[in-house]
C-alpha cells in the first residue's frame, strides 16, 4: 500500500526527490478553487490506499516556485518522480479506470490486484472455500471498489451462487458510468443461469426456454434467439412475456452494434406488432 503526503517546498527533496528511490511518486499539482482538482484528489488518495506509490499533494498557490521549477501551467497537472527524475504525467481529470490503466502502465503493483491473483489461483485446485474467504476479506476491506464488485460477482456466477452475485451487482447503478454497461452483462449472465438451473418444466415450452437460456450460456446466441423468438410467436404470455424480456437481456449480453441484434430486434418488432 502507498501514502499521501501534503508537500511544499521545503518538504519536496525528502518527499519526493528521495522517496523516489524507494518507490514512485505520483505529484499531484492542484489549487483550492480548481473543481476538476477536487473531483481528482479523492480518486487519487484512493488508489494510494491500493497502489503501491506515494501521492506527493502540491498547492500552487502555497507552493508557486515548484509549479514553476517543474512547468506546471494548469491545474490539475500529475507528474511522476522515479529514481530521483521528475517526468510529466497527465493533465486534467481522469475517471478512475483510466486511472488504473495509467497505473498500469508505470508498473505500478496493485495490492488488490495480487489478492485477486491469488484467490484465482486458490479456485483454479479446487480450495474454492479458501479463495471464497479470502474475496469476502477482500469485499469488506474495499466495499465501495466497482471493480472488485464486478470481479466477486463474476466469481460468485461461475460458482452459481446466483443470489450472492445479484445482490453485489445490485450496488452498481447505472450512473456508474465505468462499470454499468460490464454490471448490465454480469445481470444479464446471473438471469440465464437462473433459467438454466431451474427444473425442468413440464411443458415443451418450459423445455425450449430452459433449452435456449443454455444456449446463452454456451455463447451461442443466434441459435438462443431464434428459440426464443420461436416461443414468443407460440405464446406471448408464456412466462409473463419471458421471451421477449430474455431476447431483450441477449441483446444487452451482445451490445447495440451487434449483427444479432440489429437482425433479431427487427424481427421481435415485426413478431410483435
Amino acid at each position: 500500500m502507498g501514502t499521501s503526503v501534503a508537500v511544499n517546498q521545503a518538504n519536496f527533496e525528502a518527499e519526493v526527490i528521495q522517496q523516489s528511490h524507494a518507490k514512485p511518486v505520483l505529484i499531484d499539482f492542484f489549487a483550492q478553487w480548481c473543481g476538476p482538482c477536487q473531483m481528482l484528489k479523492p480518486v487519487l488518495e484512493k488508489l494510494a490506499q491500493e497502489y503501491d506509490f506515494v501521492l506527493a499533494k502540491v498547492d500552487i498557490d502555497q507552493s508557486p516556485d515548484l509549479a514553476h521549477t517543474y512547468g506546471v501551467e494548469g491545474v490539475p497537472d500529475v507528474k511522476v518522480a522515479v529514481n530521483g527524475t521528475v517526468t510529466d504525467g497527465f493533465v486534467g481529470m481522469l475517471p478512475e479506470p483510466k486511472l488504473r490503466e495509467f497505473l498500469a502502465q508505470l508498473q505500478i503493483t496493485s495490492v488488490l490486484d495480487e489478492a485477486l491473483e491469488a484467490i484465482y489461483a486458490d479456485a483454479a485446485i479446487g480450495q474454492v472455500e479458501q479463495a471464497e474467504a479470502q474475496l469476502r476479506a477482500l469485499l469488506e476491506q474495499y466495499p465501495d471498489n466497482r471493480g472488485l464488485i464486478l470481479e466477486a460477482a463474476n466469481f460468485y456466477l461461475e460458482a452459481d451462487h446466483l443470489d450472492v452475485a445479484e445482490s453485489l451487482l445490485a450496488k452498481i447503478q447505472d450512473y456508474d458510468k465505468e462499470y454499468a454497461t460490464h454490471a448490465k452483462t454480469l445481470k444479464a449472465l446471473v438471469q440465464f443461469k437462473q433459467f438454466a438451473l431451474q427444473p425442468d418444466g413440464d411443458s415443451d415450452l418450459d423445455r425450449a426456454f430452459q433449452h435456449a437460456a443454455n444456449l446463452v450460456l454456451e455463447e451461442n446466441y443466434a441459435a438462443a434467439l431464434e428459440q426464443f423468438l420461436s416461443i414468443l410467436t407460440k405464446d406471448r404470455r408464456f412466462r409473463e412475456d419471458g421471451a421477449r424480456k430474455a431476447m431483450v437481456a441477449v441483446f444487452d449480453l451482445l451490445g447495440d452494434n451487434h449483427a444479432l441484434t440489429k437482425d433479431y430486434r427487427k424481427r421481435l418488432v415485426m413478431a410483435l406488432y
